[in-house]
């Protein structure tokens, strides 16, 4: 193409080139077929898109409360974050796009109107947009699973990726029944994922009491994160002003056509009990003492 100006005029062009025997054999080859050819050599990658689930929890620095009616824990002025498993789902999503084998990464959150907050911090990470489900009051995993899946049959994802379990719950449910609501297969607590496009899989190390197992999973497929996969990066201030605007698509349970109300009912929430304070013995025969007739251990 460098002698384009010489020969736009032309319409085919003849070449010698050599085969296996070192014999020079003419080839011709038309202008139309080099156009064509430059074409789907610059055409990009197919496309495939990564849903991952973000959501807001309490921050897990702030130390827990229970409310004097002990019917939940106190979320009114307490600072609130993205799930940190979340943040590696996410996070992992970014890193799949930026290798250049995907080109959309959706962040969804289910939640109440204060879940945008944790949706624009995904976004400001480099998600390129965000899907929130309005609901409010408690959520329990099947509910949750049940309106993802009604988001998977709109978006047509290849790819979703959760975090393994929610700090405030700690159900490590969701991403199990989602891929059991889909009939997709799943990679659950993560540690290593790599995806291979072109034969449509992905292989994932997922860590096990035993130590590692690796699975290999037809695309699309659902992975859940475990917390050594990778370090979530932070959102500089350009992009959180960039996340301002990014769109953000609104759904209610109702517009999704799927029922939030659970089967199961949360009881009684308590603290744990306080420990004892610790006591300091002056010799091996009374710990064993101790040990023996008031912790009963041994």
């Amino acid at each position: 193409f460098d002698q384009e100006k010489k020969i736009k005029n032309r319409e085919s062009f003849s070449f010698w080139i050599p085969s296996q025997s070192n014999v020079c054999c003419p080839f011709k080859l038309t202008l139309s077929s080099l156009i064509v050819a430059r074409v789907e050599h610059l055409s990009p990658p197919a496309k495939m898109k990564i849903m991952v689930a973000v959501k807001r929890v309490i921050d897990y620095a702030v130390k827990i409360r229970v409310k004097p009616d002990k019917s939940g824990v106190e979320t009114q002025n307490v600072k609130m974050s993205m799930n940190p498993f979340c943040e590696i789902a996410l996070e992992e999503a970014l890193r799949i796009k930026e290798a250049g084998l995907a080109s959309e990464v959706v962040a969804v959150t289910i939640g109440p109107k204060q879940s945008i907050d944790t949706l624009r911090t995904g976004l400001a990470m480099g998600a390129d947009r965000g899907i929130h489900v309005e609901a409010t009051g408690d959520l329990f995993p099947l509910a949750v699973a049940k309106l993802f899946k009604a988001l998977v049959e709109i978006e047509k994802p290849g790819l979703i990726i959760l975090g393994k379990q929610a700090i405030d719950n700690d159900c490590n449910q969701t991403g199990q029944m989602v891929a059991g609501l889909l009939g997709w297969p799943q990679g659950t607590f993560a540690s290593k994922v790599v995806l291979d496009k072109e034969k449509q899989e992905v292989m994932v190390d997922r860590e096990v009491d035993g130590g590692l197992e690796t699975v290999c999973l037809n695309l699309p497929a659902v992975i859940t994160t475990d917390l050594r996969l990778n370090q979530p990066r932070y959102a500089t201030l350009p992009n959180i002003m960039k996340a301002k605007s990014k769109p953000v698509k609104k759904y209610t349970p109702e517009e999704l056509n799927v029922g939030t109300k659970s089967d199961l009912e949360v009881v009684e929430i308590t603290e744990p009990p306080k420990r004892k304070a610790g006591v300091l013995v002056s010799s091996v025969d009374e710990l064993i003492d101790k040990l023996r007739n008031e912790a009963h251990v041994i």
